[in-house]
């Protein structure tokens, strides 16, 4: 399993400087990134991308509202392989005919991307999980309208905000889950309460091994109190060091 970083966790100072925000990630260690809104900034990233040997397996675009020619583009010129859509809000969720019509436009973006070479997906926030559908959450009744090729990126946090256990989400999911996002904190709405992996409420062993077709893990903060290039170090040493063994977790908790 790799680990990336979300580039909007960084947003500020890519906004600021993109280039030296890519090298102090790759300073920190990370070989890979999942950008945000890429096709504006394609040859900026490519060439810090090439300077600093950095891939981007995944990334996030707004594929239901913008121009999807334009971003399959984009993601063929920086490697990008899987684009996801990450974000509709709310009132898209809360009813069964407006699901049906967002896989429907959905599966038509995966046709269209796979013409490029390129796998589509999606990421949830709480709402696709809080929101009901005949018994199931939102998201399990939109992943089951979706064709076989799409793939899901489950926000782990979020789904457990949204009033679920996210290693049984997971579980149900299946093998469309193919990346997460692994963030940690209190889990509640306050983002700025968001804390690097390990150090939170989330048992993110537990979720990594639920997700049994997994290509990536990626470290996200909406928003962090703290210096952020510090938490998504603090994120990426507790992920390479590995799941602690009973006796170091025993240990951990005893202190």
């Amino acid at each position: 399993m790799t680990y990336s970083v979300q580039l909007y966790s960084v947003r500020d100072a890519i906004e600021a400087d993109l280039p030296g925000t890519i090298a102090r990630l790759a300073q920190i260690g990370y070989t890979q990134v999942e950008p945000y809104n890429f096709a504006a900034r394609a040859d900026e990233l490519a060439a810090a991308f090439a300077e600093h040997g950095i891939t981007a397996p995944t990334a996030h675009a707004p594929l239901l509202s913008a121009d999807q020619d334009e971003i399959f583009a984009a993601a063929t010129r920086l490697g990008i392989g899987t684009v996801i859509d990450p974000y509709l809000p709310a009132e898209h969720w809360q009813d069964e005919a407006t699901i049906r019509d967002t896989a429907a436009r959905l599966n038509a973006a995966a046709k269209k991307g796979a013409e490029h070479g390129i796998r589509v997906g999606y990421h949830n926030h709480d709402w696709e999980i809080s929101s009901r559908i005949g018994g199931t959450t939102a998201l399990e009744f939109f992943a089951g309208l979706l064709d076989p090729e799409l793939v899901l990126e489950v926000d782990t946090y979020w789904a457990a905000v949204g009033g679920e256990d996210p290693a049984a989400l997971l579980a149900r999911l299946g093998d469309r889950v193919v990346a997460l996002h692994l963030k940690d904190g209190p889990v509640d709405h306050d983002k700025k309460a968001q804390l690097p992996a390990g150090q939170g409420r989330l048992d993110i062993w537990g979720v990594i091994a639920a997700a049994t077709s997994l290509e990536v893990g990626v470290v996200e903060f909406d928003d962090y109190a703290g210096d952020i290039f510090e938490g998504v170090a603090e994120s990426l040493r507790y992920l390479e060091a590995g799941e602690p063994s009973s006796a170091e977790a025993a240990s951990g908790a005893a202190k």
